[in-house]
């Protein structure tokens, strides 16, 4: 029977989710291997083909491991928690609940009929109740905990508590908020109850505070940098404005210098590991009070200082202006009566920019003056203090120290608003820009002239620290990751309030579900949608928190859950944790450098510090994949000489003899640039009587590769693929494209070969009648020399996850064992065990064929590398006569030249050349050539 592969990759679908084929032993003697993918949130859409592309990926190496010898565990899950589910609620009134299962059930179907080995016994769900109770336990965790410096770990805030009781605060060494108190143990123990949980507020590793934050006044709710550009909602495309709200937090920061030195322990893309290093963006500096001058400030203040960071303390004698965030606290009690309308507008302009449009915009150059000033702290100079929307609230101290001679920002500030530039080293060249050089010696800096760059640091430091206007410093750019989202369909925060404070509800409550509510929107007084439910309270009428987790909380441990996901006492027992530990390979994008993967390695140090994990990175080795592009096509519009449109259209080849218009195409009635005209026709009906201009007799479409999206009608739909090819074809394809980690644009102009390829290999076990058939005799040296190549070959680009170049050499094996007439049984059983990591479907068929038991494949061993069969023994001559090479005889290289002779005048088809003639001359270039003359 010829390669039906529809009905084959059914039945064996269907076997393996029967069977549970791939499901992970808890305990095993064999190794384990745990491979993780990014799990996908399930959206309305569907898969693409460029979807599954690390999956496939990832699935190759699973059952590749498998083969090896280990214990795989493989899982899928879905991140199901998301804003597009609830925008869609918004919009129908249909819980976000239904919608996820809708999306679901999809994804599950498009996953299993590419035939991956999922271990789906595992399958988790952020959305469902039994797995964000979990997610809300951990937040139990993070509330009662503190992170103790001297320890340089997380411990249980009953342990803070316990020292305030007995020694105060004497002696804490905290990360937590600025404004904290200092006590004896009778005061603390004089504290009441709310005072002294207020006080414990400001330790606890997730806590309340104010912050700026990405506010969509249209969708009701706080946003995330990456889901907010060029200052509108990604979804929707909203106005967001910076805003002040209460919001939860999470210190991430007291992570920073383990986040950092963490990298140095992990394999990862380097370019992914310089985003981490950025973001967290650890500096060594000063801190540095400048006195705030109150001579006729009539405004009252609640500092007599502003604090900045820098870097280059050196400079500080070159400082003329000092620039605060528009949103610093001190802004309205700083802001003087003649200024205060200039900097009133310049907030409001401010607040339509988010975070990352203010870091990335450096050519912009605006700001406001305040009215207000400071002083040196070295040398008692005035400096104005001005705002500009360079500087951010939440980085530092929001305010930095400006210094136009050595910094181009500054610059550039200073030129623009007329403001002093001071030279501060006697080679520096401040006439067109910023010379930022730390070569030659000091001027205009007071006791610091005629010093270099270290002693000058180290003189300033040391004279701010003498008279308490300063410190040496490390400082790290990555702020707290703010905790909160104005949504439904998100966990609930398991909190409670009590006269303003917050509370952890019962562990026994767990999971707080969420309730059901009327509509998804914020309430007509502003509260986000949890205030619509009826009578959802805790015990005694207390109000429950209302925002729910941000997204990235249920995503930053789930592969815990997957070890163990059944458990309803833990999140996973201690035995599973130990026995799995971390994921061995973990395949993603790297759009998550510092979201996801930042905070999945912070929650994961915080859970090895309460002893939960026995690992303190969470990925050993992590592989970003590249995207598959879409491949758009386009037909050709004549446009008339009054510039509209007709209903001419023009092949591309034709294009530059008319004034066309290019419009995309459906690519999915196109082949190989060739439009299906009729299928166009009914596609777009206004074309239905259009005139096309042809070339050759067809019409040939124009290409352009872009973003794979609805809008350009590029999207390949891998059902489609699978419904004309089969999933193996569409699985090898994919990785032919080019390697894994490289974009590349989608074209299913090779497709085909693909597919004849595996038709090709199920011809090798089937006559010429496609009845199944294989020899048992004994295999020959070049049938052996052709498995032990590929052998060799597939084990070494697996390995090294250059997964393209083993497709080119499967397709060159079975071209020579083809060209063998090779229908050996124990060739083309290892044949077949090689290949099904890649075509595992049409391999379960042959491997059953071959006689051996249903499901044993994906655990067989992967065959053994002989280097003895690739060892040359024979040479393949070309035999020429008169300079003429007539065809190639193998010879043993053992022979000498003699022997050689005597064996190319024996051979029958060489007498049938020379045709009865005697060679004048013969001859051996021994392993090159035979040549003879007649």
């Amino acid at each position: 029977m010829d390669y039906q592969f529809k009905e084959i990759e059914q039945k064996w679908q269907q076997f393996w989710a029967q069977n549970q084929t791939f499901k992970a032993e808890d305990k095993s003697s064999k190794p384990k291997y745990y491979v993780l993918d990014m799990f996908p949130y399930p959206s309305g859409a569907g898969l693409h083909v460029g979807h599954p592309l690390g999956y496939i990926a990832s699935d190759i190496f699973a059952r590749y491991k498998r083969l090896k010898g280990f214990n795989v565990l493989h899982p899928m899950g879905y991140d199901s928690f998301g804003l597009p589910a609830e925008q869609y609620a918004i919009q129908t009134g249909q819980h976000p609940a239904i919608t996820t299962e809708d999306n679901i059930a999809t994804y599950r179907r498009q996953l299993d009929q590419i035939g991956f080995s999922f271990d789906w016994s595992r399958e988790v769900r952020t959305s469902s109740p039994d797995y964000y109770k979990w997610t809300q336990w951990i937040f139990m965790q993070l509330f009662n905990s503190w992170y103790n410096k001297d320890a340089d770990k997380a411990q249980s805030i009953d342990k803070l508590a316990a020292h305030f009781e007995t020694k105060g605060s004497a002696g804490i060494n905290a990360v937590c908020d600025d404004e904290i108190l200092s006590f004896t143990a009778d005061e603390w123990k004089a504290f009441s109850n709310q005072q002294q949980q207020d006080e414990l507020l400001k330790y606890r590793l997730t806590y309340l505070r104010e912050s700026t934050v990405n506010w969509c006044p249209a969708l009701g709710t706080v946003l995330a940098n990456d889901e907010v550009k060029d200052g509108f909602s990604e979804r929707g495309g909203y106005p967001v404005e910076q805003k002040k709200m209460t919001q939860w937090s999470m210190r991430i920061t007291a992570y920073a210098e383990r986040l950092l030195q963490g990298l140095d322990t992990i394999d990862w893309p380097e370019p992914l590991k310089e985003m981490q290093r950025n973001w967290i963006g650890k500096s060594t500096g000063a801190s540095v009070k400048f006195p705030i001058d109150k001579s006729g400030h009539n405004a009252a203040l609640d500092t007599d200082f502003i604090e900045v960071f820098t870097t280059r303390v050196d400079t500080i004698f070159g400082v003329t202006f000092l620039v605060i965030a528009p949103e610093h606290e001190l802004v309205a009690s700083l802001t003087t009566a003649e200024q205060k309308a200039d900097i009133e507008a310049y907030i409001a302009q401010t607040k339509k920019k988010s975070e990352l449009d203010r870091m990335a915009d450096a050519k912009t150059v605006s700001g406001a003056f305040t009215g207000s000033y400071v002083l040196n702290p070295l040398n008692g100079q005035q400096i104005p203090i001005w705002i500009a929307d360079y500087v951010l609230a939440g980085y530092g101290t929001g305010a930095v120290m400006a210094v136009p001679s050595g910094d181009q920002r500054d610059f550039l500030f200073a030129k623009h608003f007329n403001l002093p530039v001071v030279q501060i080293l006697d080679i520096q060249n401040i006439e067109t820009e910023a010379d930022p050089t730390k070569e030659g010696k000091y001027i205009n800096s007071d006791f610091i002239n005629g010093l270099a760059y270290k002693e000058a640091t180290a003189a300033v430091v040391a004279k701010l620290e003498e008279i308490s206007a300063g410190k040496a410093k490390v400082n790290f750019r990555m702020r707290d990751a703010i905790f909160g989202r104005q949504r439904y369909w998100g966990e609930p925060v398991p909190v409670y309030f009590k006269d303003g404070l917050p509370y952890l509800i019962d562990e026994s409550h767990l999971p707080l579900l969420l309730p059901e509510i009327d509509k998804y929107l914020p309430t007509e007084t502003g509260e986000p949608p949890l205030g619509r439910a009826e009578d959802w309270k805790y015990e005694g009428g207390l109000a429950y928190e209302l925002s729910t987790m941000p997204g990235w909380a249920g995503s930053s441990w789930y592969w815990y859950r997957y070890m163990d996901a059944q458990n309803d006492k833990e999140f996973a027992s201690h035995e599973a944790i130990e026995y799995w530990k971390d994921v061995d390979l973990y395949i993603g994008g790297s759009e998550h450098a510092t979201g996801h993967l930042l905070y999945s390695r912070f929650w994961n140090k915080f859970l090895k510090d309460l002893d939960l994990v026995v690992e303190e990175e969470p990925f050993k080795k992590l592989i970003n994949q590249g995207m598959i592009q879409g491949r758009s096509n386009f037909v050709y519009r004549l446009i008339d000489e009054e510039g509209r449109g007709t209903n001419t259209l023009v092949s591309h080849g034709l294009i530059k003899q008319y004034k066309t218009s290019p419009i995309h195409v459906d690519v999915n009635i196109v082949e190989n640039e060739v439009l299906n005209i009729e299928k166009f026709k009914q596609w777009r009906p206004e074309f239905a009587d259009a005139e096309f201009i042809l070339e050759g007799g067809k019409y040939i479409c124009g290409v352009e590769v872009e973003k794979m999206s609805k809008s350009k009608f590029n999207v390949v739909n891998p059902d489609d693929i699978i419904g004309r090819f089969g999933a193996d074809t569409l699985r090898m394809y994919e990785m032919f494209l080019g390697p894994l980690e490289q974009s590349k644009p989608w074209n299913t102009n090779g497709i085909e070969g693909v597919f004849k390829f595996l038709r090709k290999f199920w011809r090798l076990f089937h006559n010429d009648a496609w009845e199944f058939g294989v020899s048992d005799a004994a295999p020959s040296k070049a049938e052996l020399k052709s498995l032990h190549k590929i052998i060799k070959k597939v084990e070494e680009d697996i390995e090294r996850f250059s997964f393209n170049t083993s497709v080119s050499s499967f397709m060159i094996a079975v071209n020579e064992l083809t060209d063998l007439k090779c229908n050996n049984r124990a060739i083309l059983q290892d044949m077949v065990i090689i290949l099904s990591s890649y075509a595992p479907h049409i391999c379960e068929e042959l491997w059953s064929l071959l006689g051996n038991a249903d499901g044993t494949l994906s655990y067989a061993p992967f065959p053994k590398f002989n280097a003895e069969y690739l060892v040359e023994d024979e040479f393949a001559y070309p035999i020429s006569i008169n300079g003429k090479m007539k065809m190639n005889l193998s010879i043993s290289l053992s022979l000498d030249v003699k022997e050689i002779e005597a064996t190319v005048l024996a051979n029958a088809d060489v007498q049938k050349y020379l045709d009865g003639k005697t060679p004048k001359k013969l001859i051996v270039v021994k392993g090159r050539i035979v040549n003879m003359v007649v």
